[in-house]
């Protein structure tokens, strides 16, 4: 068996403590400098990267909040669940499936580096926050460190790790210029160690089970397991737990897919990339494997788009909703990603302007590296990729010879009018 963070509550979902309890036993206590110091080398030992995308390795980061701490400032834990990625519902499965292991690793976390405060951030008005709360009542009395539960603006960069940060001291949800980075200088101008609340998940269950048990499953270059979510033909969408190092081929067919019926697969979600299913199938879900390929894993998503949708229409859907979703803070953000999608809008639809074709290329290339933030990268990195892996499809859009599947309802999925908000607080 595979499943690890999930182990249990697939077939009976109940949340509660008591079961938790039940399922993984109380968690051991860190009171000692000397046990803190033995949890940190376990956490070395174990290889964990974070899961929140950048894949930086865990115990490094957890070390350079816990420096903060002895030179005077007390740190504060921020787990970051908001999920602002459309195409992903990893964290929010984890969240209301198994909150408890993320509020254990945010305890094990605090004692480690020595914060007294910890904040747990959610997206506004999803079912995670009042999964979270609840459990966060259940254990008010335990817990060595109180967990304020917030909820953030239904934002794509509002999630981004400085947004956060900024928000919770009183500003809007928007990436700020770093540095200083949160581990320097973030909460109320402390430390703060923000993880994913996926990675403080593991934290839990490192701190019961040890490095050796951790590392048994895995590439052995990065080990452990991952939280994915899947969506690929017939019909399916869905989180599932693999090893890492699982091809990607192998994840779609555990998750129900038909690999067959793929004619690209998107990695890493609206700041990923697309693969040819030829490529992509035989590709590991690791850091390193994905890189070999010009990939990464991102937000820990895995698109296999039917051959009955059109890669070009997908593709400005997504391209317009990250133009529309930049928080306005440089050129690249309010003249570049509108421009890219617009372009990508007439490509898709019509009427195509030849002239457009180098303008694309020079606007990718200009955008590029120049935001303010990441999202421009990203956006850039998606669109780059879908133009590569969609030529032939791109080579008849632009002849006005548009493919069957161009006129067909969206598939990958983007928020509602509704979910969408025009503010950042």
């Amino acid at each position: 068996m595979t499943a690890r963070l999930l182990a249990g509550v697939d077939v009976a979902v109940d949340a509660s403590l008591a079961t938790h309890l039940d399922r993984h036993g109380r968690l051991p206590p860190l009171r000692t400098p000397g046990e803190r110091a033995g949890m940190l080398d376990t956490l070395d030992r174990s290889g964990l990267l974070g899961r929140g995308g950048a894949g930086f390795p865990a115990g490094r980061k957890m070390r350079t909040v816990a420096a903060g701490s002895k030179r005077g400032a007390r740190p504060v834990v921020l787990a970051n669940g908001c999920e602002g990625e459309p195409a992903s519902r990893k964290d929010t499965v984890l969240l209301t499936r198994a909150p408890h292991l993320v509020l254990d690793g945010i305890q094990t976390a605090a004692m480690m580096v020595g914060a007294d405060e910890a904040h747990l951030v959610v997206q506004r008005g999803s079912a995670t926050s009042t999964a979270v709360r609840h459990a966060v009542s259940e254990r008010a009395r335990t817990d060595a460190v109180c967990v304020t539960v917030h909820e953030l603006p239904h934002r794509y960069v509002a999630s981004e790790e400085s947004a956060l940060v900024q928000w919770l001291n009183g500003g809007e949800a928007k990436p700020a210029f770093t540095p200083p980075r949160p581990f320097e200088r973030g909460v109320a101008g402390r430390p703060t160690l923000v993880n994913n609340v996926e990675t403080l998940a593991h934290l839990a269950l490192l701190a019961r089970h040890g490095a050796e048990w951790f590392r048994r499953v895995g590439d052995p270059d990065e080990p452990g397991t991952l939280l994915v979510s899947v969506a690929g033909p017939p019909d399916v969408r869905r989180v599932i737990e693999v090893p890492t190092g699982t091809t990607v081929g192998d994840l779609l067919t555990r998750a129900g897919c038909d690999p067959t019926a793929a004619q690209a697969v998107l990695v890493g979600g609206y700041f990923g990339t697309w693969l040819p299913t030829g490529l992509a199938l035989h590709t590991p879900l690791s850091h390193r494997g994905l890189r070999a390929v010009g990939g990464a894993l991102g937000a820990g998503i895995v698109a296999a788009l039917p051959r009955s949708s059109c890669g070009v229409t997908e593709t400005a859907r997504v391209a317009a909703y990250l133009a529309a979703e930049s928080a306005g803070q440089c050129g690249p953000c309010i003249n570049g990603l509108p421009a890219i999608a617009d372009a990508l809008r007439r490509l898709a639809r019509g009427p195509w302007d030849e002239r457009l074709a180098p303008a694309l290329d020079r606007w990718l290339a200009v955008v590029n590296g120049r935001g303010a933030c990441r999202h421009p990268d990203g956006a850039t990195r998606f669109v780059a990729s879908a133009l590569a892996t969609f030529s032939d499809d791109v080579t008849a859009h632009r002849s006005g010879r548009p493919c069957a599947a161009s006129g067909t309802p969206g598939w990958l999925p983007l928020p509602s009018a509704r979910q969408a908000e025009p503010g950042w607080r």
